[in-house]
Parts: structure tokens; C-alpha cells; sequence
């Protein structure tokens, strides 16, 4: 209620004693005054307060005559009264007289009226206690108060402020939780009166409300945060308009002195915004501007703000103020990585709370997920996981996305991260199905992607991957049959490289057990020298196995010793290792090995844990007797059709043979778990079935666990032989090779059991009908191989009359003439897979012999290399179709290499033979190259291969794909780190270190490229740059480290060559010049690679006498077989006329042909092999092959399909199944080998010739030339130029169908089976890149 101005003049007396006016009391009371005692003046102010009380504004008379007293409560004697009742009751009558009087207050005195309020103030301070006696009275004064709006009269005084502030404090101070609802609705009301009818808020008063609002107050007295709340939500409209002058003052104009709150403007402008937005309406825009702020700590206290305004749960502010929302996202990308950090951090509240806004984050989050910091990435990751973990629905598949790229990043922290954070989803969604089958299927590629993990090199990655596998995938603490089944379909639902990781890791986890074995029966056998230095080697291997190997060392001679010394401990870790420890026994062991090796006293244990890792790569946590049985009976069913096949997402017959799979592979590790009938019923159940993969599967699984099925399982052993034998005669040849195997493996009459299938089918071959000899000669041929004692005579018969005689000399039916390189398996010929069975029958029978006495591998060897000088058209007839003959080639390639594994036949391998071989990586056919490498790779990392063998991949340097040629690089990084570390190793392989040491190959390299069917003219730049690009190749890949001054070492051993002579043809000048040249290409590439080459070489290197005579005493070799401008034409990379391998490198130059057009119908796998015919007329016909591989969609795995490229002379049509045959020649000059230039011709001239040829072929069509024979020289014939020297002829005499047609000049026409060009100078600045890319892989 407002008081008006006028005021009636009270008596001028208002002191106790005053004797102007006579003090009426009221009835009963006696005159209150000093001389009495405080009982008294308590006991007489109950009564007067009792007469306001009942008063009421109408009473005149009784307002007239109490006026005097209203006065008399006034004076100092009661306002400074120390009494607390009589205060108390004073107040309580000055409040009745601001209400009886009302609107007239008795008091006109300014200074008075502003005491008696700031004395009715502190009076309000006694609410505080709900309990004390007095509280009624406490409240009936705060609700006269607010009831009458008293103080509204004091914004008549100057100084108001001053009493709204001590009583906002007052009211702020005492509320408290004891308080009920009554008390805090008149504390608003009293409070919200004053700003309201105010004419605004002053900051000291709206410092007294925003004060209980900072986190500091607001813990200390929540009741006080909750009443400003309240207050500010219900004068919002008033209260706004000072609100956005302190901010403005303090954020825009910098005056942090308006305010002792100015350093808490964030958590204000937080707290007020959850209370309504509305009171910061006009703040907003402000904090645009300071998050442009040039002040990175304030930029950063602002997003962490705006981090909590946008993210809150129910938070409109990012789609009401849109641009304040864009400006927050920019610093997202803020060059303070604090801001950054805090950004990524908002997101994930963001995303759980406002679905809605994912998308505007993603972009942003996919940017950070690169970002340079270590700790921004990692936070990217826990942001997208824990808003996935909350529902999957909140995170897209792009964010899922960025999550899976840093599974691969280079901080072992972020990968972990990703890592489990991924674990953890496919647990929850897939493993326990929380959130249906559609979050299932989102999340499926998660297992996929995990197990690829186990690829990577590092340690940490793969105990990571299979603590995961144990934990998350497969929870090992699941019981039996439900961790059977989880495994059972996650096999069947695995990608091929994922089975292979998944495969990999029980493979590397058992050769650890094993290692573990050995060392625990070294400690049974006695001490000595050797068994100490046997049982460091081991220690050693173990320790590799380990995170951290160096640490890891010490750690495991630490547990050794622990080992020699206790017994008890020596016997819990053999019963965890041995093949019948249970699962559940498994468990106890690890538990109590741990006990015995913690220390209370140690709580951060690293050896301790060290240890942990161990028992948990060699415990059987999964597999034991109890889960095969578990697995068969799973496969049972889904033979039987009543398992949960569909349900789980497989099909019955994928889940049957990936059952048999993964059976298979546990074969391996656990064979003693297969040991019971009820299994082995089931497995030849399965044997019975019509998939071949499962029979061949279930064949192995007998071979690998049926040692004991003999002895122990006769009716078994009785059901198994006849089966096994009919496999070998008439199932696939892989089912007959595991029969022959299985036969061999587990029998002990073995020898009459193998004789019974081999003179049957040695009888009974056929070579009019090769669709029944495939799997006949694949028994044969592993009999043979494993009794060679008992069938290497009878086979020698077989071998000459029948396989090379009768098979590999004749050609019965006529090939497709498609021009297909190479077609699927299931389109090849019966004749041609009869001839490849042939070729490893041939093989096998000799390495089961293992020596040479008969001269058999010289014949066979001769017989091979025949093959490949005729491209696989061994009877040079004509009749085989191309895929065929790459066929064909691929075998003769695989058997030499096959037999160079055998030392005896190693040694009668001529350089002429090894260099066919070789050649074979440069095929035309691209699977064909593709497949020899992966044979070369697999066989050189087992180190079965000499070491000359890994020259051949220098070769690859001319491979037109850039996959095969990523491939070779990694093959070659992983080979001579493999040998460096096993020379490490092994102390007594010093002694070998001319078959072991990666820079020995170096001199085979150089003997290889001397004698390259391409390197014809040792003055011709292109030639040389392609040696150099070969070298170089290789050389990138030793030269990464100079271990034992091995740059000086090469160099040395280049210098050394040329003081010896080429082994092969040493009393040729033309080869032995070559050899010198490609000494001073390599020299020229290692000086100018290495500043380190020139320091004195460790040892003298010692060449191989097969390739180099022995230096002679007086020769001297100090020429220089490269000219100083060649040199620096090589080492500046200058771009070359023509590609390494005809066009693959440069652009077609000739008028009217478009470039590689696309082939979109060509099938998928194939190659199309095409020849042009240049000049008809000449009449000299040979053939150029120009055939390249696809660059594009090719991959290194053949699951791949090959995508085909195809160049048709003066037309963009694609070719599909057509082979283009025509003559390809220059006037005057007929080549019969890729690696000869023909003589240059005028470029318009040329361009001009090629476009009547190109009309006249798409007129009349190419005719067929005679086939220029692979490996021979061409018979006589004239030759229109005289630049063909019998040194050519000799050098096409070894030529080979190469990946890319010649080198020719710009005018010619380069087709096949190929890629789309790149030029040249682009490959070139790519280089680098490609291999920093290879070395991340």
C-alpha cells in the first residue's frame, strides 16, 4: 500500500518523559517508562501490542488516541533498547501503526522513519530460529510487513537503498531449509514489492540477490539460492533491464570495479540462464563479442559458459539465438588448444541432451578427430562413446565413423581409447541386445574392425585386441554353452580378414604356451652353459610377447628366478599351460599365481602385472574339452535345422561350415580337446555331407587331434579308413590331399594303407579324360612326397610316361581364344588343372626324394624353364588360350621356387633358370604377378628361400600397379626386418650371414638387373633409369637404417663386383660391361643417398661364387661405365619419353585416339590382351605384347575383383572377351622384345601413319600374326633395319611377356589388360608420398 506524502503533525514531544502530550495506554497498562525493570516493560508491550493488533484502519478515535503513544514506540529508548523481547515487541507495534494508519504514517521525520525501518530490519533477523519461542511473533511481524507493503514509504527517503539492501540481506541470511512456504511467499512478496513499484534497481540491491546465485553461496545456503530464484523469475521484467547494464559493463566495457561480483559474470550469466533465459535477453550478444575475444583464457571461460547454456537438457538458446550458436561452433577450431579441448568436451553433453544438433557437430568433431593434440583426439573418442553408451540413436554412423579411424591413430592413449570405447558398444548393443535388432546391425562392423586391429605391429594392439576378444566379444566369464554359442556365431559372422586376425591370435597365443613349456622343461633338466644360454634365448622370445620388451626382460628373468625357486609355482603354471587344463582350472591357476607374487606393501605393482599379462596370453580362458563339445553339439543342431541359425543372423550352412572352420583352426591349438567319440561321431557326420569345405574341413580336423584314435577308438578308426580312402580317389583335390595327410598322421600302418590308394590310381590314369585326374595326381603326388622311400621308384615310371610325356607334351583340346589373361578358377580347362596338378606332382615327388641321384630335378628343371620361355605353351601349337598359358606360367614359376626351398636342388638351379623365375614377377598377367609375390613372400619369411631369391623383388619396381608395387615394399620391409632380427636372436647365425644378412642380396640384385631381358643398350638413359628405379627399390629399403655402417658395406660390395666377372658369361665383353654399369647405377644411387658411404666398410663382403668369379690379382676396373651427364640425368629424375613399362607412366600422344577408356563391361578378374598393327605392309609380322594391369580397383587380395582398362585404336568403345591381334612395327625396323627402341620417327609423320593404319583396322579388322615364341630367338626372317645386332637377338632370346608392352616412341600404341595412364613426372612427385603411406601401414 503507498503512503502519500501528507503526513498530520504528531505532538512535538516524542520523548519518554515529554510532557506536551498526555500518553494515553491502553486499559490495564501502566505507563511505560526507564524506571522500570524489562519483565515489566516486556509484560506491559504484550499488552499495548495485543491493543494495535485488534486495531483496524476505521477505529478514529482510538487512531486519534493512541497517536501519542505511536510516537512514544518511536524514541530511542525503545529503537536502542537492549532488550531482544522488548525490540521485538516495539516492532511489532510499529508495524500495527504503519497499518492502522495507513496511508498517514505518523512519523514525518525523514531520519526517523529511516530508523524505525532499519531497526523493524534487524528485528526480521530473528526468524532465523523456527524453534525459538518468539517465532510467531517474528512472523506476524514479517507478514504485517509484506502484508502492508511498510516499506514501500521509503521511497520517499534519499536513502532508501541503504534499507532495501540490509533488508534483502537480512531476509537472504535467515531463510533457511526450517522455514515453510508461508514464510518464503511473504519474503517474496515484501522483496518483489520493493522492485517492482520501484523506479529500478540500484547494483548494490541487485548485488544483495545475484550474490546468493554464485556456486560459493549457493552450496553454503541452497534455501537462499531458491528464494533469489523465485524472486528473480517473478520480477523478470523489471529486473532485466539492470541485469544487462552490469553485463554490459563489466564484458563490453571492461569496468570490473561496478560490481564486487564482476569475476563471477560467467557463473551468474549460468545461473541466471537456467533460471529463465528472458533475464539475459539482452547479455547474448555480449558474449558473441568475447568469444572473439583476443584473450585466450577468456575465450576459453566463455565456451566453457556457453558450453553449459547450449547443452543443457532443456536449453532452446542454439536454435533461438543461431548465431550465437554458429560463433561457439568456430571455436571448435580455436587456436587455443584449452578451447578446443573444452569444445570437444561439450559435445557429448550436447549430444545425449539435444539429438537435434548432431549434425552441426559432426562436421566440427570430424575435424577435431585429426586434430594435432593428443588430448583433443582422445576426448573426440569418450565424446562420441558416452553419448553412444546412452543410446545409440544419438551418435551417426559418421560419428561412429571417426571413432573406428583412430583405432588406427599413432598415440597408443587415443587407439586404447577407441578401441574399448567400440568394445564396450558391441558388447552392450550386439552382445546383449539392450536396444534391438536395428542398433545391432548399426554396431555389427565393430567385431570386424577390432580383430583387424591384430594386423598392426605393435604389441600393445594385439594384447589389446585379445583382451577385448576375452572380455567383450566373447565374455569368458560366460558359462560354457553360452560362451560356445556367442563364439560359434561370431566366427560365422566374421569377414574373411577377420577370421584370419581371429585365427592369427589363437595361433600366436599357443606358440607362446608352447615357448612357456620349454622353458619350464629347461628348468628340469640340470644347469649348465647351454641350458642357460638356452633358457635366456627363450626368455628373451617371451618377453617379445610382452607390452614394453625392453622393461619386459627384466620382468620375466624376475619371474624365472621365481620359478627356479618355487616349486609350487613351477607346478600351478604347468597345469595352466598343459592340454587338459579346464577353463575353470585355468582361472584358479592365474588367481593363485598372482597371489603368490603380490606384495601388500607394493600396491602398484609393475612386475606383478607383467606377469598378469602373461597368464593371460597362455591361460585357455575359452577353449577346453567341455567347449568342443559345446561347438559340435551347436553344429549338430545346424545340421539337424534346430538351431538359432536365423535368429543370430547366418544362414544354416554358413553357420555349418564356419563352425567345421573354426573347429579346424582349434584343431591346431587344442587338439587334445577333440579327444571323445561323441566329437568325432559328429565330425564324421560331417564327412558325409555334400560340402566339400565342410568334408575337407572336418579331414583336417582328424589329421590334426586323431593321434590316439587308433589305440583308443577302433570303431572310429574302423568307420574312418574307408571314408579317407575314398576321398583320396575320388573327392576334391584338397579332400585328397588331407586324406593322404590324415592317412599318414594318425595310422601306423600307414605304408598299406597309402599303397592301396596309390597303385589303384597310378593304373587308372587317363589323360583323354583330365576331368579325372586332377584328384588322382594330387594324391600321388603327396604319397609320393611323404613315403618317398616306398613310392619315389614306382613314381619315376608315372612321372615319364605317363605325366610329361602323355600330359605336359600334348595338347588335347583347344583353348577359348577370348584374349582373356586369366579367367576364375571354375572356367579353366580340366586339361589345364590337369597340367598344374601335373607340375606339383613333379615337385612334391622330388622333394620327397631330396636328392639328385637320378638326375630327375635337372630334367624336371629343364622341363620348367621350357615352360616359361614358351609362355606356358609348352608344345608351342598354338592351341592353348592365353588365361591358360598364365596359368601355366604361374606353376612353372611356383615349382622352381618350390624346389630352390630344397638345398640339394638349390645348388643345380643354373643363373639362367633363377632369372626365368624371376621374371615371372613381371608377368603380363596381373593375378599371375600377384600370386608369384604372395608365394615369394610366404616362402622368404619362413626363411626357407636363399637369400638371392628376395632380388627378385627389385623387379617390381617396373609393376604398372601401384598396389603390386605397395605390396613388394612392404613384403621387403617385412623380410629384412624378420632376418635382422633373427640374426639378433640367434648368435650362431653370425656364421651364415651370407644366406641371412638383407645387404648380401644386394650382389644378386645387380646380377639380376645386369641380365634383364629390357637392359639391351648399357648407354641408353631410359634403360638406365629403369635399373636405377629397380635399384633404388630395393636399396630405399635397406638404407632406411645404417646398422653396422651398411651403407659403406653395399657401396663396398658394389666395388668389389667390378673387380670380378660375370659368373654366367665370363668371357663375354657385351655382359660383363652390363654387370659394371648397373655396379655404377647402384654406386651412383648410394653416394648420392648416404653421406655415410664413404666411411671404411666393417668387413671385406664376400660374393657369391655361382654368380661372380673370383676378383684376379692384377685386374684393375677403375672405369667409369656411366658418363657424368647420364649421372646427373638419373639422379634429377627427369621425366622420361616413355613409361618403365610402355604407357602405364605417360599420356597417349597420338593424334585421334582418345586416352584408356573404362571398361565397364569387361568381367571382373580378367585381362584383355591387345596388339596393333602399325605397318602391314612390310611383311615382316612379329608381335610387341602390350599388356598392362588395372590400376584402379585392383587389390593385393584376390577377393578383388580386377577392373579392366582398354586402349581400341580410334574408339572409346569398351572391350569385352575380344582379344585385338595385329602386327605392330615402324618401317624398317621390326622388334621382337619388349625391352628394344625402335629407331624415332618424325611425330607428325608417325601420327599421321597411325591414323590411315587405325581406319584401315577399324575398316577391315587386324589380322592375326604369327606368335612371336616367348624365350627364343626368332627364326630368319628379313629385317628392314640394320640396328637389329646379334647382341639383340640374343638378349629377346630371353624376353618375357612383362607386365606393360616396350618402350617405344610417342606415336605407339600401348594397350592390354591395363591401367588408366599416369604421367610420368606426376608418379615421380607421388613417390615420396606413396612411401611414407607404405611405411604407415
Amino acid at each position: 500500500m503507498d503512503f502519500p506524502p501528507v503526513q498530520p503533525k504528531p505532538p512535538s514531544g516524542l520523548g519518554l518523559g515529554s510532557s506536551d502530550a498526555k500518553i494515553a495506554y491502553p486499559p490495564g497498562v501502566k505507563e511505560i517508562t526507564d524506571k522500570i525493570t524489562n519483565d515489566e516493560v516486556v509484560k506491559r508491550l504484550k499488552m499495548v501490542v495485543k491493543t494495535f493488533m485488534d486495531m483496524d484502519q476505521d477505529s478514529e478515535d482510538e487512531k486519534q488516541q493512541y497517536l501519542p503513544l505511536a510516537l512514544h514506540l518511536a524514541s530511542e529508548f525503545f529503537l536502542r533498547n537492549p532488550n531482544k523481547d522488548v525490540r521485538l515487541l516495539v516492532a511489532c507495534c510499529l508495524a500495527d501503526i504503519f497499518r492502522i494508519y495507513a496511508p498517514e504514517a505518523p512519523y514525518t521525520s525523514h531520519d526517523k522513519l529511516k530508523d524505525i525501518f532499519l531497526f523493524i530490519t534487524r528485528q526480521l533477523k530473528g526468524l532465523e530460529d523456527t524453534k525459538s519461542p518468539q517465532f510467531n511473533r517474528y512472523f506476524y511481524l514479517l507478514e504485517n510487513l509484506a502484508w502492508v507493503k511498510s516499506y514501500n514509504i521509503c521511497f520517499e527517503l534519499e536513502d532508501c537503498n541503504e534499507i532495501f539492501i540490509q533488508l534483502f540481506r537480512t531476509l537472504f541470511s535467515v531463510i533457511n531449509n526450517s522455514h515453510n512456504k508461508k514464510v518464503q511467499m511473504h519474503m517474496l512478496d515484501l522483496m518483489s514489492s520493493i522492485i517492482m513499484e520501484g523506479d529500478g534497481v540500484t547494483q548494490e540491491l541487485l548485488d544483495s540477490i545475484l550474490i546468493n546465485l554464485i556456486p560459493a553461496h549457493k552450496n553454503l545456503n541452497k534455501q537462499a539460492f531458491d528464494l533469489a530464484k523465485v524472486l528473480l523469475k517473478r520480477t523478470v521484467q523489471i529486473i532485466e533491464a539492470s541485469i544487462a547494464n552490469f553485463f554490459n559493463q563489466v564484458l563490453v566495457l571492461g569496468r570490473s570495479s561496478v560490481s564486487d561480483l564482476s569475476e563471477h559474470v560467467f557463473d551468474l550469466i549460468q545461473e541466471l540462464f537456467a533460471i529463465d533465459p528472458h533475464l539475459l535477453l539482452s547479455v547474448m550478444p555480449q558474449l558473441e563479442f568475447k568469444l572473439k575475444s583476443n584473450d585466450g583464457e577468456e575465450r576459453l571461460a566463455v565456451v566453457r559458459l556457453l558450453a553449459k547454456l547450449f547443452g543443457s537438457k532443456d536449453s532452446d538458446l542454439a536454435t533461438q539465438n543461431r548465431p550465437l550458436w554458429q560463433c561457439f561452433l568456430g571455436r571448435f577450431n580455436d587456436i587455443h588448444v584449452p578451447v578446443r579441448l573444452e569444445s570437444v568436451k561439450f559435445a557429448s553433453h550436447c549430444l545425449m541432451n539435444h539429438p537435434d544438433l548432431a549434425k552441426d557437430l559432426t562436421e566440427y568433431l570430424k575435424v577435431r578427430s585429426h586434430d594435432p593434440e593428443e588430448a583433443i583426439r582422445h576426448d573426440v573418442i569418450v565424446t562420441i562413446i558416452t553419448a553412444g553408451k546412452r543410446d545409440l540413436s544419438l551418435v551417426n554412423d559418421q560419428l561412429l565413423g571417426f571413432v573406428r579411424e583412430r583405432t588406427l591413430d599413432k598415440r597408443w592413449r587415443v587407439r586404447k581409447e577407441a578401441m574399448m570405447g567400440l568394445a564396450q558398444l558391441y558388447k552392450k548393443y550386439c552382445l546383449h541386445a539392450e536396444a534391438g535388432r536395428e542398433a545391432a546391425e548399426k554396431v555389427s562392423w565393430i567385431k570386424d574392425k577390432l580383430l583387424h586391429i591384430y594386423y598392426q605391429n605393435s604389441i600393445d594392439d594385439k594384447l589389446l585386441v585379445e583382451k577385448i576378444f576375452a572380455q567383450y566379444l566373447v565374455p569368458h566369464n560366460l558359462e560354457t554353452e553360452e560362451r560356445m554359442k556367442c563364439l560359434y556365431y561370431l566366427y560365422a559372422s566374421l569377414d574373411p580378414n577377420a577370421v584370419k586376425a581371429l585365427n592369427e591370435m589363437w595361433k600366436c597365443q599357443n606358440l607362446l604356451r608352447s615357448h612357456v613349456r620349454e622353458l619350464l622343461d629347461l628348468h628340469k633338466q640340470p644347469a649348465s652353459e647351454a641350458n642357460s644360454s638356452a633358457m635366456f634365448g627363450k626368455l628373451m622370445t617371451i618377453a617379445k610377447n610382452l607390452p614394453d620388451p625392453g622393461k619386459a626382460q627384466d620382468f620375466v628373468k624376475k619371474f624365472n628366478q621365481v620359478l627356479g625357486d618355487d616349486e609350487k609355482l613351477r607346478s600351478q603354471l604347468e597345469l595352466l599351460i598343459s592340454p587338459t587344463c579346464s577353463c575353470k582350472q585355468a582361472d584358479v591357476c592365474v588367481r593363485e599365481i598372482a597371489r603368490k607374487l603380490a606384495n601388500p606393501k607394493q600396491p602398484t605393482n609393475p612386475f606383478l602385472e607383467m606377469v598378469k599379462f602373461l597368464l593371460e596370453r597362455i591361460a585357455p580362458v575359452h577353449i577346453d574339452s567341455e567347449a568342443i563339445s559345446a561347438l559340435v553339439k551347436l553344429m549338430n543342431k545346424s545340421i539337424e535345422g534346430t538351431a538359432d541359425d536365423e535368429e543370430e543372423g547366418v544362414s544354416p550352412d554358413t553357420a555349418i561350415r564356419a563352425g567345421l572352420e573354426l573347429l579346424k583352426v582349434l584343431s591346431f591349438t587344442h587338439p587334445t580337446s577333440f579327444h571323445s567319440a561323441e566329437t568325432y561321431e559328429s565330425l564324421l557326420q560331417c564327412l558325409r555331407m555334400e560340402d566339400d569345405k565342410v568334408a575337407e574341413a572336418a579331414i583336417q580336423i582328424f589329421r590334426n587331434t586323431g593321434h590316439k584314435i587308433e589305440t583308443d577308438l577302433p570303431q572310429i578308426r574302423s568307420t574312418l579308413i574307408p571314408i579317407l580312402h575314398q576321398k583320396a580317389k575320388r573327392g576334391t583335390p584338397h579332400q585328397a590331399k588331407q586324406a593322404v595327410h590324415c592317412i599318414h598322421a594318425i595310422f601306423t600302418n600307414k605304408e598299406v594303407q597309402l599303397a592301396q590308394i596309390f597303385e589303384p590310381l597310378s593304373r587308372s590314369l587317363n589323360a583323354d579324360v583330365p576331368e579325372q585326374l586332377i584328384t588322382p595326381l594330387v594324391s600321388l603326388g603327396h604319397i609320393s612326397m611323404l613315403a618317398p622311400d616306398q613310392f619315389a621308384s614306382p613314381m619315376k615310371s608315372v612321372v615319364a610316361n605317363f605325366i610329361v610325356k602323355d600330359l605336359l607334351m600334348n595338347d588335347r583340346s583347344t583353348g577359348e581364344k577370348n584374349g582373356k589373361l586369366w579367367s576364375p578358377d571354375e572356367e579353366v580347362s580340366p586339361e589345364v588343372l590337369a597340367k598344374v596338378q601335373a607340375i606339383k606332382l613333379l615337385v612334391r615327388w622330388l622333394l620327397g626324394m631330396k636328392n639328385n641321384q637320378s638326375k630327375s630335378a635337372n630334367s624336371t628343371l629343364r622341363l620348367l624353364s621350357a615352360m616359361l620361355v614358351s609362355e606356358g605353351d609348352l608344345t608351342e601349337q598354338k592351341r592353348i588360350s592365353k588365361s591358360d598359358m598364365s596359368r601355366l606360367r604361374l606353376a612353372a614359376g611356383s615349382a622352381i621356387m618350390k624346389l630352390a626351398q630344397e638345398p640339394c636342388y638349390h645348388e643345380i638351379i643354373t643363373p639362367e633358370q633363377f632369372q626365368l623365375c624371376a621374371l615371372v614377377i613381371n608377368d603380363e598377367c596381373y593375378q599371375v604377378r600377384q600370386i608369384f609375390a604372395q608365394k615369394l613372400h610366404k616362402a622368404l619369411v619362413k626363411l626357407l628361400l636363399p637369400l638371392e631369391y628376395m632380388a627378385i623383388f627389385a623387379l617390381c619396381a617396373k609393376d604398372p600397379v601401384k598396389e603390386r608395387r605397395a605390396h613388394a615394399r612392404q613384403c621387403l620391409l617385412k623380410n629384412i626386418s624378420i632376418r635382422r632380427e633373427y640374426i639378433k636372436q640367434n648368435p650362431m647365425a653370425t656364421e651364415k650371414l651370407l644366406s641371412l644378412l638383407p645387404e648380401y642380396v644386394v650382389p644378386y640384385m645387380i646380377h639380376l638387373l645386369a641380365h634383364d631381358p629390357d637392359f639391351t643398350k648399357p648407354q641408353d638413359v631410359d634403360q638406365l633409369r629403369d635399373i636405377k628405379e629397380c635399384l633404388w627399390f630395393m636399396l630405399e629399403v635397406l638404407m632406411t637404417k645404417n646398422e653396422n655402417n651398411s651403407h659403406a658395406f653395399m657401396k663396398k660390395m658394389a666395388e668389389n663386383i667390378k673387380l670380378t666377372r660375370d659368373a654366367q658369361s665370363p668371357d663375354e665383353p657385351k655382359t660383363n660391361e652390363k654387370l659394371y654399369t648397373v655396379c655404377d647405377v647402384a654406386l651412383c644411387v648410394i653416394n648420392s643417398k648416404s653421406a655415410l658411404c664413404n666411411a671404411d666398410s666393417p668387413k671385406d663382403p664376400v660374393l657369391p661364387t655361382k654368380f661372380f668369379t673370383q676378383p684376379e690379382k692384377d685386374f684393375c676396373n677403375d672405369r667409369s661405365y656411366i658418363s657424368e651427364e647420364t649421372r646427373v640425368l638419373l639422379l634429377t629424375g627427369k621425366p622420361k619419353p616413355a613409361g618403365v613399362l610402355g604407357a602405364v607412366n605417360k599420356p597417349l600422344s597420338a593424334t585421334g585416339r582418345k586416352p584408356y577408356v573404362r571398361s565397364t563391361g569387361t568381367e571382373p578378374g580378367s585381362n584383355v590382351n591387345a596388339n596393333s598393327e602399325l605397318n602391314p605392309s612390310t611383311g615382316n609380322r612379329s608381335r610387341e605384347p602390350n599388356s598392362e594391369a588395372s590400376e584402379t580397383g585392383v587389390s593385393e587380395n584376390e577377393e578383388n575383383p580386377v577392373r579392366i582398362i582398354s586402349v581400341i585404336p580410334g574408339k572409346a568403345e569398351p572391350v569385352k572377351n575380344k582379344e585385338i591381334n595385329s602386327d605392330q612395327a615402324a618401317p624398317g625396323n621390326l622388334s621382337t622384345d619388349r625391352g628394344k627402341k625402335r629407331p624415332a620417327t618424325a611425330s607428325g609423320a608417325e601420327n599421321i601413319q597411325q591414323k590411315v593404319e587405325e581406319k584401315k583396322a577399324d575398316e577391315t579388322g587386324p589380322p592375326i600374326p604369327p606368335k612371336a615364341r616367348r624365350g627364343r630367338r626368332p627364326k630368319s626372317e628379313s629385317q628392314g633395319s640394320a640396328t637389329k645386332s646379334d647382341e639383340a637377338n640374343k638378349a629377346a632370346g630371353r624376353g618375357r611377356k612383362r607386365a606393360a608392352g616396350g618402350q617405344e616412341s610417342p606415336g605407339g600404341l600401348e594397350a592390354g589388360s591395363a591401367k588408366a595412364p599416369k604421367l610420368q613426372d606426376l608418379a615421380k612427385k607421388a613417390a615420396p608420398a606413396e612411401r611414407q603411406i607404405d611405411l604407415q601401414r
